[in-house]
């Protein structure tokens, strides 16, 4: 399901990347215009308004252009994550904006985002946010300590951590001020909620290693899971990739799975918990409609590669 804001939504963000100097070059702008990121949120957050979708397709703008602006410089450069880490947290805490010229453009657009998820955001949502960011960004940093040393991390430690270096735990926290979605604290840190989040965010990352794990492996990078499973377990890389597909569709098992074994909150509680997941559920789908549809960052056809049957297509 698309938002009927897609193109609003795809528009502003442009005009928003163009305002705060996210992109320069022309070869730049080709590729941002061909990446279409904007259409990525307006799949997974189906029913948010214009203002609410313009705020998630910004936000996951950022993120993306984060990331080609650290591979840019010197391939996940100590410094550059460190200064990142210091003016989002500044921002997060106290709304101060202090970078230096080259971190400007990412640390003025993120309080443009910042300010305008506050105006819908309660105090609590705030303080989980900003604690979904700095887990995010400090695994970006334990992600570049590893690359310093030449370490490959263990199958263990990469699924402990990819959750967090892919960001979807933000996103995830944007389900409630975006489609307007409130579950109680006890809810929410229910273990089988919990668990259901944790699986949207596994289904998600783990596609999106395989989308992209060539790229990665080009440039030396081992911060995939078709890689470390190639690495650790002595796997030619067809067989890591066809591990990693099957891990994928486990996981769309256990999320199916666990929606269907909720317990009861009452009537009111149960109809938002089913909202909630249906946007889950809209997040996975999203991210392979989007990453085999409309963007061209990807450009692997896995289908023919590994032996997954990507089961969200059940969901």
């Amino acid at each position: 399901m698309l938002n009927p804001f897609a193109k609003e939504a795809e528009k502003h963000t442009t005009d928003w990347v163009n305002r705060f100097e996210l992109v320069k070059s022309e070869k730049a702008w080709e590729r941002f215009r061909r990446a279409k990121f904007a259409m990525l949120s307006a799949r997974a957050f189906p029913t948010a308004g214009r203002f609410e979708l313009c705020i998630a397709a910004e936000f996951n703008t950022w993120l993306f252009l984060l990331d080609d602006k650290n591979d840019e410089s010197m391939f996940g450069k100590m410094d550059f994550l460190q200064m990142v880490h210091s003016f989002v947290t500044m921002i997060l805490q106290n709304n101060a904006v202090v970078a230096p010229d080259e971190g400007m453009p990412l640390a003025n657009s993120f309080a443009d985002l910042w300010k305008r998820m506050k105006r819908i955001g309660s105090a609590a949502w705030q303080k989980r946010f900003v604690k979904s960011m700095t887990d995010y960004l400090d695994a970006c940093l334990w992600e570049v300590e590893n690359r310093m040393r030449h370490k490959a991390p263990a199958v263990a430690d990469y699924i402990e951590k990819r959750p967090y270096t892919g960001a979807l735990f933000a996103d995830i926290e944007l389900i409630e001020v975006l489609e307007s979605i409130y579950l109680p604290d006890e809810v929410r840190a229910h273990e089988t909620v919990e668990q259901l989040s944790l699986a949207c965010n596994n289904v998600v990352c783990w596609a999106n290693d395989l989308f992209s794990f060539d790229k990665e492996r080009r440039q030396g990078d081992v911060h995939n899971l078709v890689l470390v499973l190639k690495e650790e377990r002595g796997l030619s890389l067809e067989e890591a990739m066809n591990e990693a597909a099957r891990m994928h569709d486990a996981e769309v098992r256990r999320f199916i799975a666990l929606s269907e074994s909720l317990p009861a909150f009452g009537e009111e509680t149960n109809d938002e918990l089913q909202r909630y997941i249906t946007v889950l559920k809209a997040w996975m789908r999203a991210n392979l409609d989007w990453s085999f549809g409309d963007t061209a960052r990807y450009r692997m056809n896995i289908t023919e590669t590994a032996s997954g049957n990507w089961l969200i297509s059940r969901l």
